[in-house]
């Protein structure tokens, strides 16, 4: 009987606290704003691209080599909105159909941005997707990332003409978090608003919902996890990467009431599935 005391309070226990956990994380994740973006008739989107169009407007991509780079340029593609799209990266890009072949791609060598300033000059609109880990790159590795080299990218990109940029960020980025993750994420923001672009926009996703060809397990029973959550109902904390790629797309089309936004998980939601009408 005592046994069986210790074993069903120590169930009761193990209970409580994954109920405290999932309480925590669901009231961590939900946006504190309401959504800034309302439903957007296609008809408008439509005149929306048109007029940017003949604009005859050049953007830059960097990270068109990860899973959010790769959604975005596919858009960009698809609604034709730039005249010129130059990719930005480590290494070339290989693609088999002919959609990419005006692609211009500018090979850069990311520990020595400052030799590669001519590539981030003549953009209009600069998109940033840059970004690792710290299980991948470890400590030093993921800092050096997805700070060090996004900010030097924007730095060269301000100099550079670009008047628009967008930053994929992440949701919870705060510059005074005691995770290292949030941390330099809201750092990275707050020092790029500082450098003064016409536009700033910065994206806050939750969990991406995308099957990643590398591995990352924790990312992939996150993604599991959310998915089945957001099957069934609205959520803050996820979303599909088609989503935020829409958004980022479609954002540069519009003319915000501040040089700086900041689209929380569910601001990007509602922007996507307009641009996806």
């Amino acid at each position: 009987m005592k046994t069986a005391d210790i074993s069903l309070r120590k169930a009761t226990g193990i209970l409580a606290a994954v109920v405290v956990v999932i309480a925590a994380v669901l009231n961590y994740f939900d946006d504190p704003d309401s959504v800034k973006y309302t439903s957007m008739a296609a008809a408008d989107m439509k005149n929306l691209e048109e007029n940017f169009r003949q604009q005859n407007k050049s953007c830059f991509i960097l990270g068109a080599s990860g899973e959010s780079g790769k959604m975005l340029l596919q858009e960009l593609l698809e609604s034709n909105i730039f005249s010129k799209i130059t990719l930005i990266g480590r290494r070339r890009l290989a693609f088999e159909d002919d959609a990419h072949e005006n692609l211009i791609q500018e090979i850069v060598d990311f520990e020595k941005l400052e030799d590669y300033a001519a590539a981030f000059q003549g953009h209009d609109v600069g998109y940033c997707c840059l970004g690792t880990t710290k299980a991948k790159a470890g400590t030093e590795g993921f800092i050096r990332v997805d700070h060090d080299y996004v900010l030097k990218s924007a730095e060269l990109a301000k100099a550079g003409g670009c008047s628009q940029f967008h930053l994929e960020s992440s949701r919870g980025a705060d510059k005074n978090s005691n995770f290292l993750y949030l941390k330099v994420k809201g750092q990275v923001e707050a020092e790029i608003e500082a450098l003064g672009f016409d536009r700033l926009a910065i994206y806050r996703p939750g969990v991406l919902l995308v099957d990643r060809q590398e591995s990352r397990p924790a990312e992939w029973l996150a993604r599991k996890f959310f998915g089945a959550f957001s099957a069934v109902c609205s959520t803050a904390m996820s979303i599909p990467i088609q989503a935020v790629a829409k958004a980022m797309a479609a954002n540069a089309l519009l003319q915000p009431e501040t040089k700086t936004e900041i689209l929380e998980n569910k601001d990007i939601a509602s922007l996507g599935k307009s641009a996806g009408k």
